[in-house]
């Protein structure tokens, strides 16, 4: 058999629905115990009937208790049956019998029996004031109705002290009861319970089962050996379900199964013998307890057991026909629910009133009776609530199974949160459960100092409810801990106070281990949300003391942004060095701005930043660039940086940086020599002395030349070629430059004095110097390497020059005869002059023509252009007037120009008056007149001046 802990008493409800717990003076010595074993949840909750029970047992006590489907029937030991509600309200009043009622029968309608020591039996209607009393003159202890009573003859059954098992059915005629006595002789009837056609009753000998279909006894069991007298311990019966009876008698459990012939359970013998063939009785479960066994009911396939604890002294002795315990001292009843073999699922002892004094046989259970079918198997059809009663001759406790939010409730009471929480997610409670459980979680977390585990659940829990998460955003800002709840803060649905926001955010300023948070917040955050002034207010005091980090100065930069307050936020922006300074200089149009920012901006991305201050070079003129590089104190290469920038400004305007080409000169040499000559030959804004200077102590010998060959030292920059460079091509380029014959002659000088530079000489003077005159001025017996090979070369490339010569002039003559031939022909050819009529005409084809030149072929573009040149038009070409005027000359030339005479006359004179002073005493070739007498095209004429 195994058991669980005694679990100490629960919290009663009590009738006006608050929670009451009585002191336990008998439980001192538990704290003594080592170590409790742990707790488990039970599986009932009690509660106290109210109503008006407290009124009717403060003048009376309970003595029996019977459940209806409709109503509580209450018996008293002054032999009043009361009528009550499930909440304990007295709905009716019956004044029974006038001793104590042993116990009270119901039928399902309309019907109530009850039974007492006065000797009487009456039969009571539930809604009329019908009553039936029958007479015994001796004490009677149970009754029970019919389960048909009212379609059965209204039959039931009792028995008493005077030891006869009465059935009593109503006549079918002439009125009164026909009486039976099924039993008779074996001591006083102390129980009886009648289910369907069987009838149960216990008496001093056992209990017996009758059929009460065929009238026959089904079985016996016999009373449990060593048990008091009944009257000291009372047996008690239940059914389960219509073939399952419970006998609970003293220390003693039996269960059992009613069987027909038909049934029977595999390797199990029968127990009891049966007296009918029919039927008979099979024990399927039987155990003994270690207390007292006041009541039972079913619980599904469980027992609910009322239990009384003997004391210590008596559980040694055996029991004896007197009273188990003394007044005054006796323990707390207990409910125990237990399994057909006795393992111990639950132990709740009760508080009861004045349970100190009660005996065993003064504490009674009843339950409510299963609905619908009778077959239910000890199981409540749904809808139904299991209710247990637990009646004291003062008190009267309500048992019912705990339901999900009983069991929410006992987790929470036990500081297992998460689990509850897990319950109520899982819809086992009402939906309002969650506000409740969720914030006693949320403060289990928050005393335990688990605030990363409460900002967690806040989303799950809080929901969403603004009220809600408002308060708690300001609980951990009191807690200083709202760095852990930020990330799950609301930004809509809901959408919290902006005060919320801005409180959550200056948090975040305080520690320097929150600014990334702080900066990552204020990005994902909607500006809307909130007012950046107090977060800025926050930040800026900070700005000059040592808690400024990176991340805080690029959260303020992000708040300036919000706040619109742009040129502040560039100013942070660059010194952290964000690449996205450049956009957004460009997009909030700062380039006034950035005065002050160059270095910062050219250490981010000199590219970039070059051609920004390029592009704006009126707004930051180059001085600036240039003065805040070169005086910067920051961790940079400022000269490399001087130099892209000046490089980049002289490509784009020669002139911008005038003012810095000496200092150019120096970084050109520096970083990029390549670009030295370029720069030398383009820019004049350079001194020459401070050039030489530069390139002589970097040795830089071809600048060197170009300096002092724009200084005017020729020859010096001559003998630096030959001597330093030894490079005669260049020598022979640098001296052709100069287009100076004497520089020729101190080439030949230079390179006379040593041989090999007068076979290079040699062969680079072709076309620019005699040969002869070098190979004359070379002293007899000098060495010249490969002299032969060079003067072969010569020689040939002299011939290939001559041949070439007369290869051009043979071409030349030949294209001039051939244009003098067109020329010729095209002087010959005849001018057409056309009419006013065809040139309107002619203007109209052009128009249409016009539109599809397009899709003309080669040739016809050929064929129009030839007829235009033997075309001229029908108006003067400087009136504009027709040419066909009477009595005036006209002139047309080569060109198919025409003009009027009078009219070429006229611009002739003017022509040669401007050109008189120039033209005046000059003469052709032939000896023809000059250019004043000549008739000349005005038009062509002008346009070749």
């Amino acid at each position: 058999m195994s058991s669980t802990a005694r679990r100490g008493h629960p919290a009663l409800v009590n009738g006006d629905g608050g929670y009451e717990r009585e002191e336990d003076e008998d439980e001192e010595g538990y704290g003594e115990e080592a170590e409790p074993e742990p707790e488990e949840e039970p599986r009932l909750k009690y509660q106290r009937l109210g109503g008006s029970v407290p009124a009717i047992l403060s003048t009376d006590a309970a003595a029996a208790i019977a459940v209806t489907d409709r109503a509580v029937l209450l018996g008293t030991h002054d032999g009043t049956l009361h009528i009550l509600d499930f909440q304990g309200n007295e709905s009716k009043q019956i004044a029974a019998h006038t001793a104590t009622i042993n116990d009270i029968s119901f039928e399902d309608r309309e019907y109530i029996g009850s039974c007492s020591d006065d000797g009487t039996v009456v039969i009571s209607n539930l809604f009329t004031d019908d009553k039936l009393k029958f007479e015994y003159h001796r004490p009677m202890k149970a009754i029970a109705l019919d389960p048909d009573y009212s379609r059965n003859y209204k039959r039931f059954a009792t028995g008493g002290l005077a030891g006869q098992v009465l059935v009593l059915t109503k006549k079918t005629w002439g009125g009164g009861y026909n009486k039976k006595v099924l039993r008779e002789g074996e001591g006083p009837i102390h129980s009886m319970k009648w289910r369907a056609d069987l009838l149960a009753w216990a008496n001093d000998a056992g209990v017996k089962v009758h059929d009460m279909k065929t009238d026959r006894g089904i079985a016996f069991i016999e009373r449990p050996k060593g048990i008091p007298r009944p009257e000291v311990l009372l047996p008690h019966l239940v059914w389960q379900d219509d073939t399952v009876l419970v006998i609970g008698w003293g220390t003693s459990v039996k269960i059992a199964a009613i069987r027909t012939e038909s049934q029977g359970l595999n390797g199990m013998q029968r127990s009891i013998s049966a007296a009918s063939s029919d039927k008979y009785v099979d024990i399927v479960g039987s155990f003994q307890t270690g207390y007292h066994i006041s009541g039972i009911a079913p619980f599904g396939d469980l027992l609910v057991m009322l239990a009384y604890i003997p004391e210590e002294d008596d559980k040694d002795k055996k029991f004896s026909t007197s009273a188990p315990l003394r007044q005054g001292t006796a323990q707390r009843p207990e409910i125990h629910l237990v399994s057909w073999k006795n393992d111990v699922i639950t132990t709740d002892a009760l508080p009861i009133h004045g349970y100190e004094h009660y005996k065993a046989k003064d504490y009674t259970l009843a339950h409510a009776p299963f609905s619908g079918s009778s077959n239910a198997g000890g199981q409540w059809a749904a809808g139904d609530e299991p209710l247990y009663y637990i009646v004291s001759p003062k008190d009267i406790v309500v048992a019912k199974p705990r339901d999900t939010e009983d069991h929410i409730a006992w987790l929470l009471q036990h500081g297992w949160h998460e689990k509850a929480l897990a319950a109520v997610e899982e819809g086992q409670g009402r939906t309002e459960l969650l506000n409740e459980v969720g914030s006693r979680y949320l403060d289990h977390l928050i005393i335990e100092r688990k605030y990363a585990e409460a900002a967690q659940l806040c989303p799950k829990i809080l929901r969403g409810s603004p009220s809600a998460w408002e308060r708690w955003v300001f609980h951990f800002a009191h807690l200083r801990q709202l760095s852990v709840l930020i990330p799950y803060i609301p930004i809509d649905n809901p959408q919290l106070s902006d005060t919320a926001y801005e409180v959550a955010l200056v948090a975040l300023t305080t520690n320097a281990t929150f600014h990334e948070l702080l900066l990552t917040t204020i990005k994902s955050w909607p500006p809307a949300l909130y007012s950046a002034s107090p977060v800025i207010s926050a930040i800026e005091p900070q700005l000059s003391s040592s808690s400024m980090t990176d991340p805080l100065k690029e959260a303020l930069a992000e708040l300036y942004v919000i706040n619109s307050q742009y040129e502040k936020g560039l100013s942070l922006y660059a010194e952290l060095l964000k690449p996205e300074v450049f956009e957004f200089i460009e997009k909030h149009n700062l380039h006034d701005a950035i005065h002050d920012k160059v270095v910062n901006l050219m250490i981010l991305d000199s590219k970039r930043a070059i051609h920004l201050l390029i592009l704006h070079r009126d707004i930051i003129p180059p001085f600036e660039v240039v003065e805040q590089l070169l005086h910067t104190s920051k961790n940079c290469d400022k000269k490399y940086l001087l130099h892209q920038y000046l490089h980049a400004l002289f490509e784009t305007d020669i002139h911008a940086g005038k003012d810095y080409h000496d200092m150019q000169l120096e970084l050109y040499a520096d970083y990029e020599p390549r670009m030295l000559i370029p720069f030398l030959r383009t820019s004049q804004h350079y001194r020459l002395d401070k050039a030489y200077e530069i390139f002589a102590k970097r040795e830089l010998v071809r600048e060197q030349v170009f300096v002092l060959g724009r200084m005017g030292n020729a020859k010096e920059a001559l003998s630096t070629i030959i001597n330093k460079l030894e490079d005669i091509q260049e020598a022979v380029e640098f001296v052709t430059e100069q287009h100076d014959d004497e520089l020729w002659e101190e080439l030949i000088k230079q390179c006379l004095q040593k041989p090999e530079m007068v076979g290079m000489l040699l062969e680079h003077t072709v076309g620019n110097l005699d040969p002869l005159y070098i190979v004359n001025l070379v002293p007899d017996g000098l060495e010249i390497p490969k002299l032969r090979d060079r003067l072969v070369k010569i020689v040939t490339d002299y011939r290939t020059e001559t041949s070439l010569r007369n290869g051009c002039n043979d071409i030349l003559k030949t294209d001039c005869v051939n244009l003098l031939v067109k020329y010729y022909q095209e002087a010959r050819r005849g001018v057409c002059m056309a009419t006013m009529d065809e040139e309107a005409q002619g203007t109209t084809r052009a128009d249409e023509g016009s539109s599809r030149i397009g899709e003309r072929s080669a040739t016809s573009l050929r064929s129009l252009e030839i007829k235009s040149r033997t075309r001229c038009g029908a108006r003067c070409c400087l009136c504009f007037d027709p040419l066909s005027i009477q009595d005036i000359s006209i002139i047309v030339f080569y060109c198919c120009h025409a003009y009027h005479q009078s009219c070429l006359e006229g611009g002739l004179d003017s022509m040669q008056s401007n050109t008189r002073g120039s033209d005046e005493d000059s003469e052709d070739d032939d000896g023809s007149p000059s250019a004043e007498s000549r008739m000349r095209c005005v038009l062509c004429t002008t346009a070749a001046a």
